[in-house]
C-alpha cells in the first residue's frame, strides 16, 4: 500500500472480522440444530473478499459460489437480511427461498451466488457485456474456486470476454482442494493463472492470506479494467480451515498441514501487523471486534423472531412482471 491509510486498514481487518465471526456463529447454529439445511465456511479465506470488495463500489457486481457468506458480507449486504435468508425466514434477501447457497441482493450489486461449480463465470460475462452496452463505468467481479477452472465454462468465459474486452474480473480462490481432491491431482501445471496467457491476459498470482497484497492488486488493475481494456483474471492462493460442508471432517487432509496453514490465518496476523507495524492499540481494536459481535448477535435474534414465508408465496418471485 503506497500510502499508508490507517482507516483503510482497520476496515479492511473489520470486514475480516465479521465474515469470520458471522461464520463461527453459523457452525455454532448449525451443531446445536438452531438452523437447518447447510453450509459452505470460507474460514481463512476472507482476506480476499475483503480485500476485492473493499476496491468496489455499491453499482458493481460480484458473482459468488456456495462458499459465499463471506463475498456477500464484504459487498455490504445487511447482515440481518442475510441471517434471516439462512433462516429461511420471509426477511431474508431473497424471502427465505434462496438458502446459504442462492444469496442474491441487487441493492448492493449482489447479482446471486450459485451452487454449480463454474456456473457463476458465464453469468458475470452476461453483466459485464450488460455494462458494456448501457456505457456505465461499472464491473463485473466473479468469484470461483480452483476446482472451476477445469470446467469448459471457464474457458469459454475467459475467452468471450477477452475478445469483447469486458470489464470483468476473474477472481479465483484456489483453497488446494475442490471437495476431497487436491489441485495437484487435476491440473498438470502450477497456477489456475497460467492459463490467463492463453486468451490475453496478464498472469497474475497473489498471496490470498494477504489483505493488504490482495487490496493492492486489484486496484492496480481496476481502472484497467473499467477504462475497457480488458478483463483480468486473479489467482489467490488461500486454504479453508474447515471441510467442505458442515461437519464434513476432511480427513483427506493431515493435521499437520492444518496446522501449518493455520500459522497463516489471515485474520490473526493482520491483527498482529495493525498492532505491531501500525501502533493500534489493543484495547481499540476490541471495542471495534465486540462492536461486530454486538451486529451479529443482533442479527441472528432478528432472524430467529422473523416470520416464515407463506406458502401461498412461492411461486411469486419465480417470473419477472
Amino acid at each position: 500500500m503506497e500510502t499508508v491509510n490507517i482507516e483503510l486498514l482497520k476496515q479492511l481487518y473489520a470486514v475480516m472480522f465479521k465474515i469470520r465471526k458471522f461464520e463461527e456463529e453459523l457452525y455454532s447454529l448449525f451443531l446445536t440444530g438452531q438452523m437447518f439445511g447447510t453450509i459452505h465456511q470460507c474460514d481463512g479465506q476472507e482476506a480476499i473478499a475483503s480485500g476485492v470488495c473493499a476496491n468496489l463500489k455499491k453499482e458493481d457486481y460480484i458473482i459468488s459460489t456456495h462458499r459465499g457468506h463471506g463475498h456477500c458480507i464484504a459487498k455490504g449486504i445487511s447482515l440481518n437480511k442475510l441471517a434471516a435468508e439462512l433462516f429461511g425466514k420471509s426477511t431474508g434477501c431473497c424471502k427465505g427461498m434462496g438458502g446459504s447457497m442462492h444469496i442474491a441482493d441487487i441493492s448492493v450489486g449482489i447479482m446471486g451466488t450459485t451452487a454449480i461449480v463454474g456456473a457463476g463465470l458465464p453469468i458475470t460475462v452476461g453483466l459485464g457485456l450488460s455494462i458494456k452496452t448501457r456505457k456505465t463505468s461499472q464491473v463485473a467481479v466473479c468469484f470461483f474456486g480452483e476446482g472451476a477452472s477445469n470446467e469448459g465454462a471457464f474457458h469459454e468465459s475467459l475467452n468471450m470476454a477477452s475478445i469483447w474486452k469486458l470489464p470483468v474480473i476473474f477472481i479465483c480462490e484456489n483453497n488446494l482442494y475442490g471437495f476431497s481432491t487436491p489441485v495437484s491431482k487435476v491440473m498438470n501445471i502450477k497456477d489456475v493463472a497460467q492459463r490467463a496467457k492463453s486468451y490475453g491476459m496478464d498472469e497474475i498470482v497473489v498471496d490470498g492470506n494477504d489483505v493488504v497484497a490482495v487490496y493492492d492488486t486489484v486496484k492496480k488493475y481496476i481502472d484497467f479494467v473499467r477504462s475497457g481494456k480488458g478483463p483480468v483474471l486473479i489467482e489467490c492462493k488461500t486454504y479453508r480451515h474447515k471441510g467442505h460442508s458442515r461437519f464434513e471432517p476432511a480427513n483427506y487432509r493431515t493435521i499437520e498441514e492444518v496446522e501449518e496453514w493455520k500459522k497463516k490465518d489471515p485474520v490473526k496476523c493482520f491483527k498482529n501487523i495493525l498492532k505491531e507495524n501500525y501502533h493500534q492499540k489493543e484495547e481499540d481494536i476490541k471495542v471495534l471486534e465486540e462492536n461486530i459481535n454486538a451486529e451479529i448477535k443482533s442479527a441472528i435474534e432478528y432472524a430467529k423472531n422473523s416470520p416464515g414465508p407463506v406458502a401461498e408465496e412461492s411461486l411469486k418471485y419465480a417470473y419477472a412482471n
